[in-house]
This record gives C-alpha cells, sequence and structure tokens, in this order.
C-alpha cells in the first residue's frame, strides 16, 4: 500500500507581486488592518511581509514580492475572513477603494465582497452574511 505524504496543517503564507512596496504596505496596513513584521535579513530583494490575525504560532502572513512589473490582473485572488463584513465594506469603501459585493455565487451563510490593490491584485473579504434572507436560510425557514 502507497504511504501518503503527510497532511499539511495550514496555509503559512500567500505571496503576492506588487510595484511599488511601501504604497503596497500602506494599502494592506491602513485599508485592510494588516500588520507589517520584519522579514529575515536574508532577504535582500524588495518586499515586504504583514500579519494576518493575531500573532504567534500558526500566524499567517502575506508576502509583498517587490517587482518592475505587475501581474495581469484576473480572478486569481486571496480571501481575507472578517467578523463584521459590512463595518469593513463601509471602512474600505470610506478609504476611496472600490467595494464589488459577489451576489451570483452565493454561499449559504457568507457573504462576500472583492477589493483590488493599487497593483490590480484581487482580494475577497468575507463574513458571516448577517441578512434576513441568510439567517433564514441557516434557521432552515
Amino acid at each position: 500500500m502507497p504511504t501518503l505524504p503527510p497532511a499539511p496543517a495550514r496555509i503559512d503564507h500567500a505571496a503576492i507581486v506588487v510595484t511599488d512596496v511601501p504604497r503596497a504596505v500602506a494599502f494592506y496596513r491602513d485599508v485592510l488592518g494588516l500588520v507589517e513584521v520584519p522579514r529575515p535579513a536574508s532577504f535582500d530583494f524588495p518586499g515586504a511581509w504583514l500579519r494576518v490575525g493575531p500573532p504567534g504560532p500558526g500566524e499567517q502572513l502575506l508576502h509583498l514580492l517587490g517587482a518592475d512589473q505587475a501581474d495581469e490582473p484576473g480572478r486569481r485572488h486571496f480571501c481575507l475572513w472578517v467578523d463584521d463584513l459590512l463595518a469593513a465594506a463601509a471602512q474600505v469603501g470610506a478609504r476611496g477603494v472600490s467595494v464589488a459585493w459577489n451576489t451570483t455565487h452565493k454561499i449559504v451563510g457568507i457573504n462576500r465582497f472583492f477589493v483590488r490593490d493599487p497593483d490590480g491584485n484581487r482580494v475577497e473579504l468575507q463574513g458571516p452574511d448577517e441578512s434576513p434572507v441568510a439567517a433564514g436560510e441557516r434557521d432552515g425557514r
């Protein structure tokens, strides 16, 4: 019987390409609430690391990789979970960022919207759907 590889425990980090590292750090810090953390000294190329969620064991990171040219915008994305999606949408919108709600492909009990960072990277934010219709769906009504 073949031996299976060890099952991954979690996603440690995601990496995206940005053309202006300080501008990208400002977006992810000031608009989406991530926290910049130090990179190892051996990382001698442009970039930054940002923490998603609380610090400590199992913390998750977003790596910004500095490059001369941005990736082509597309459907590729990563997703951040927030506990209050409507408040997150209001906060993001108040900072002048376009919020695109996804109402076509519903997930019962979940609502979500998408934003794009200054380089066109697509970011999904999702959280519990607190609309009356969604509450009824969860309760079996």
